[in-house]
Order: C-alpha cells, then sequence, then structure tokens
C-alpha cells in the first residue's frame, strides 16, 4: 500500500499535477533562472527540499497549529529552510548563489510551496506530506532542467558550462534573454497539452 501511494503522489507531481505545466505555479523562477544548467539544477534542488521538510514540518504541527495563525506558521517554517539553503550556498557555491541572486529568497514567497502546505501537508499524516513535497519539488525541478537544457544549449552551446556544439557555432543570443524562457514555458505546456489530449482521446 505504501509503494503505491508513493507511486501515486509522484506520478500525481511530475505529471498529472505538475505545479508548472499543469498549475502554472512557481513560472517566476521557471524564467529567470533557466539559461544555464547549473544554477536550474541547484534551484531544483533547493526548491526539492524547502518543498519537502516544510509540508513534513508542517504535517507534524497541524494539529497543534491554531487555525487561524497558520498561514504565518507556515510562512515561518517555509523561510527557516529557505534560510539553510541560502546560508549553505553562500558557504559551499558563492558564484551560483551571486548568480542566483534573490530568487533564492524568493522561495519562501514560492506558490507550490505554500500550495503544498496548504492542500496537501495540513491533512496528512508526516511520510505522505513528504513524499507530496519531494514529487512536487521534483516536477518542478525536471520542467525547468528540460527548459534550460534547450537555453543553454542553443545560447551557449553548451551543457553544464562544458562546450558540446561544432566550433562554427553561433549562438542564438535571444535564448539566453528573459523572452525565451517565456517562449521554452509555452511550447512545454503546449506540448504537454498535446501528449494528454492525445492519451484522452486514446482512451474515449
Amino acid at each position: 500500500m505504501a509503494k503505491i501511494r508513493a507511486r501515486t503522489l509522484f506520478r500525481k507531481g511530475i505529471w498529472e499535477e505538475n505545479p508548472v505545466f499543469r498549475q502554472i505555479l512557481g513560472i517566476c523562477s521557471a524564467l529567470a533562472v533557466t539559461n544555464l544548467m547549473t544554477n536550474t539544477l541547484i534551484m531544483g534542488l533547493g526548491l526539492i527540499f524547502v518543498t519537502a521538510m516544510s509540508s513534513a514540518t508542517v504535517s507534524a504541527l497541524r494539529k497543534m497549529t491554531p487555525e487561524r495563525i497558520r498561514m504565518m506558521v507556515q510562512v515561518l517554517i517555509i523561510a527557516s529552510y529557505v534560510m539553510m539553503v541560502d546560508i549553505v550556498l553562500k558557504a559551499y557555491l558563492p558564484d551560483i548563489s551571486e548568480a542566483l541572486g534573490p530568487y533564492v529568497g524568493l522561495i519562501i514567497t514560492n506558490c507550490i510551496i505554500m500550495g503544498r502546505c496548504e492542500g496537501f501537508a495540513r491533512s496528512n499524516a508526516v511520510w505522505p506530506a513528504f513524499l507530496d513535497g519531494v514529487a512536487s519539488g521534483v516536477g518542478y525541478a525536471l520542467v525547468l532542467l528540460v527548459i534550460s537544457t534547450v537555453r543553454e544549449l542553443l545560447g551557449f552551446g553548451t551543457l553544464f558550462g562544458v562546450h558540446v556544439m561544432p566550433s562554427g557555432w553561433v549562438p542564438w543570443t535571444i535564448m539566453i534573454m528573459a523572452p525565451a524562457g517565456f517562449f521554452m514555458l509555452a511550447a512545454f505546456i503546449w506540448i504537454a497539452y498535446v501528449l494528454e489530449h492525445k492519451k484522452s482521446a486514446s482512451k474515449s
């Protein structure tokens, strides 16, 4: 039963209820940090950690948290984990911390985390809440990595900073600019919609 539950949670977080292309949440960072895969990976891992730990903590404290202040408690919990991520990045990955800039701090206001805390963690046990947080974070990170793969490859000719395109490759400057994030996210949402529509049509 536990395995089935975990599989269901991950299927929903990664595809059926993906926070980015299904619920259109957390797209500010999706558009801002996806020009380089390294930055995207670190942001994704940070959000997975914060979402999972915040959901687990909210679930653990759900019976002790007064209803009228639950939102403030949730923000405090989320902010605590974000501060941990920010401190670790500044201590061990200062260059990436500087590149990500304010977007690490903005994880606090990310709708994905608050949404999972409110929509799932408050009414479920700690372990399912933790898995739900991990699944939502992974769904977010995977979308960002796909987008950043295309943007970095076409914009810089590299993947994770390693040059992979031919020597005569002319970088697409627009791919490292902000508008490319909108175009890539829109294309991803469209592709996901088409795939889901074909899947529904085949079942009917």
